[in-house]
């Protein structure tokens, strides 16, 4: 019965990545600098996050240990990686938050849901589906690997970089907008989201996984439209001069 779940959820999540992809260039997610009241009740945008991401984290860790692949070294290090990037997001990222941002609680909830998919589907494959003749100890000097850990590392310093630029843009007690244009902010307008994109394609480079590269399609579909939302948003605010040639998310092309 696990199984059929999980073969579903694998066909029905690229369907619905392709639906939200379209519906998000129409409809901005209410959070961050697009947050309304029309989108209901809030919570402080701290605590959203926290609520919002955990859920990742906790079940990666469950599918990991109830897994049968606890004991092997290659599984581990996918579970590792997998859990460095959520515990940052989850416990690390809404401390440094600075501001009083809101969070809609049904954005808060779809985060959730989709968490949860997310992580039942990645832990799934990589942890309780037959993989002991592909992942051995020689998996971590293949090029997949190599070249995927690489990609993983670089996106997660440039997500790490363009947050600290993005939490350091203004002066203390100062609420006016101020424009990015340090790190990979000299090249897209949404760095950040860069930096997570990488991370996740990286991820499926690493592991070769169906599971993670539906991820990676999900994490294009909400993202991308957000990056043109917040590069529009710049040029209303800043004008075509100061935003210049810099793409909304990849570098040179898009």
């Amino acid at each position: 019965m696990i199984n059929t779940f999980f073969n579903s959820l694998m066909y029905i999540m690229p369907v619905l990545a392709v639906i939200v992809f379209i519906a998000l260039f129409f409809v901005k997610a209410g959070y961050g600098i697009f947050h309304t009241k029309s989108w209901g009740l809030s919570l402080p945008n701290k605590v959203g996050w926290v609520i919002m991401e955990c859920p990742a984290f906790i079940l990666m860790a469950t599918m990991w240990l109830t897994g049968q692949y606890t004991m092997m070294s290659v599984p581990a290090v996918f579970f590792i990686l997998f859990e460095i990037h959520y515990f940052q997001r989850t416990f690390v990222f809404p401390l440094l938050m600075k501001g009083k941002s809101k969070m809609p609680v049904s954005i808060m909830l779809m985060g959730v849901v989709f968490n949860l998919i997310n992580g039942f589907l990645i832990g799934y494959s990589l942890f309780h589906i037959e993989h002991s003749d592909q992942y051995t100890v020689e998996w971590l000097y293949s090029p997949y690997f190599i070249i995927g850990l690489l990609v993983f590392i670089a996106g997660m310093v440039i997500n790490l970089h363009s947050d600290n630029v993005i939490r350091h843009l203004r002066p203390k007690g100062d609420t006016r907008h101020y424009f990015p244009q340090k790190g990979m902010y000299r090249y897209v307008t949404s760095a950040n989201y860069l930096g997570e994109l990488m991370e996740w394609t990286g991820f499926a480079i690493l592991t070769c996984d169906a599971a993670a590269w539906v991820f990676v399609v999900w994490t294009f579909a909400n993202l991308a439209p957000r990056a043109y939302a917040i590069r529009k948003r710049y040029v209303e605010e800043f004008g075509t001069e100061v935003v210049g040639k810099r793409k909304c998310l990849i570098p040179y092309i898009y």
